[in-house]
């Protein structure tokens, strides 16, 4: 009993951030958007932007090398490359505007942009 009341406001300080901590979660949630562009750069150069809710696989890259960019069911994902870290194909699928995959051995950045917001509202009335 004698810890509980040493440490009573450690334990008030953990609770409170543990709160915070998934309202934080929970807002940020809530607010994120829904991509609408694939945009594809390579060496920082725009090479296409495709619409995210049409369904496509491309081959991408240049001097010998390949990355396969697939698009379906509104998220993308590289599912094929051959550098040698393979981080770009663990990565996973993307589907929320600013989230990226990046492929620094063939300098490919595979960005999700624009789209449309959730339908919750951020003022309430």
């Amino acid at each position: 009993m004698d810890w509980l009341k040493t440490h009573k406001n450690d334990l008030f300080l953990i609770a409170a951030l543990l709160v915070l901590g998934g309202a934080l979660a929970l807002f940020l949630l809530l607010t994120r958007q829904g991509g609408g562009t694939v945009r594809v750069q390579v060496d920082g150069e725009t090479v296409m932007e495709l619409p995210l809710h049409q369904d496509a696989e491309l081959v991408l890259g240049e001097d010998g090398h390949t990355n396969t960019l697939v698009i379906e069911n509104g998220t993308a994902r590289v599912i094929e490359a051959d550098c040698p870290d393979q981080v770009c194909v663990r990565q996973g699928a993307v589907q929320y505007a600013g989230e990226s995959i990046v492929c620094l051995p063939h300098r490919l950045i595979v960005t999700i942009e624009g789209g449309v917001g959730n339908s919750i509202d951020g003022v309430a009335g």
